[in-house]
């Protein structure tokens, strides 16, 4: 979404949210799950409370991903302390949360999250919150990380076997890529498990509540495109040595005790390390 005025695309008025399209079904109870979305509505309201309440004060500005049937939204409209908006893809979604809180409508919105320009939108620091849809939350961490000087934190519900992915520690087996990355820049907390049987429709994995806050590091002192690369090309072939992994990214007669290494044994500061001295054997190389 190219950058335009601040608050235009996440604007009901605006024209890319197309909401003169929607049917407003003010007697509805019900919002349909979708396969398609990813959807599986949270139903416990004592979870919901407890994801909310794991939301720090770090920041005025928060922004559900998400909505849904509005499980959490109820009780970010009710906290005082915060300047609240909802987005979410599903149409009949945004009709229902419309039609349960006609006076927050300028704060639920239609769209798609993966595609908002949040600098464009936010000139002061974010949070974000939201029970995830389980097809895009890899997707929606990346876009996270993209935003990473001004998301500071995001307390999400996923996947149980994601969230212990991105909490990981390095040398072991659930160690990759998002792990690397989210770790770069985010302190992540494991929070708590929820069960299945706590949705509708329930799905068939558990799920879990992590927290990311931003850590101290602002810079990484090597290319970000090349660490990047790196990391990518080191997981796609974990099972094989740096030396074989990334040999096409070496500089001739380049030598570093993390050749010798699986990826998921190098923590982040091993990968940045390494893409350091990549980066100085290149420069002596020209």
């Amino acid at each position: 979404m190219p950058h335009g005025n601040k608050k235009d695309s996440l604007n009901p008025a605006h024209p890319a949210c197309n909401l003169n399209d929607f049917v407003y079904f003010c007697d509805m109870s019900i919002v349909r799950a979708k396969k398609s979305l990813g959807q599986h509505f949270l139903r416990d309201q004592n979870i919901a409370r407890k994801i909310t309440d794991s939301l720090l004060p770090l920041t005025r500005n928060v922004l559900e991903i998400g909505a849904g049937m509005g499980v959490l939204t109820r009780y970010l409209l009710d906290n005082p302390q915060i300047s609240f908006k909802a987005i979410d893809i599903d149409r009949e979604s945004i009709a229902y949360l419309h039609a349960e809180y006609p006076e927050h409508r300028a704060q639920i919105l239609y769209g798609d999250f993966l595609k908002t320009d949040l600098a464009g939108e936010y000139d002061a620091p974010l949070s974000i919150i939201g029970n995830l849809p389980y097809n895009i939350s890899s997707q929606i961490f990346f876009r996270i990380i993209d935003n990473r000087d001004l998301v500071v934190q995001a307390v999400c519900m996923i996947q149980k076997e994601v969230a212990e992915r991105i909490a990981a520690p390095h040398g072991g087996k659930d160690y990759g890529i998002l792990s690397v990355f989210l770790q770069t820049f985010y302190h992540i907390e494991y929070l708590f498990t929820v069960s299945e049987k706590v949705f509708d429709p329930p799905p068939k994995v558990k799920s879990a509540v992590i927290r990311l806050t931003r850590n101290e590091r602002q810079h990484l002192e090597c290319d970000e495109k090349l660490f990047f690369n790196v990391v990518k090309t080191a997981f796609n072939q974990r099972r094989k040595t740096l030396r074989n992994s990334i040999r096409g990214l070496l500089p001739p007669a380049f030598e570093s005790e993390y050749l010798n290494l699986r990826p998921e044994q190098l923590s982040v500061d091993d990968f940045l390390k390494l893409c350091r001295a990549l980066q100085e054997a290149e420069k002596t190389e020209s």
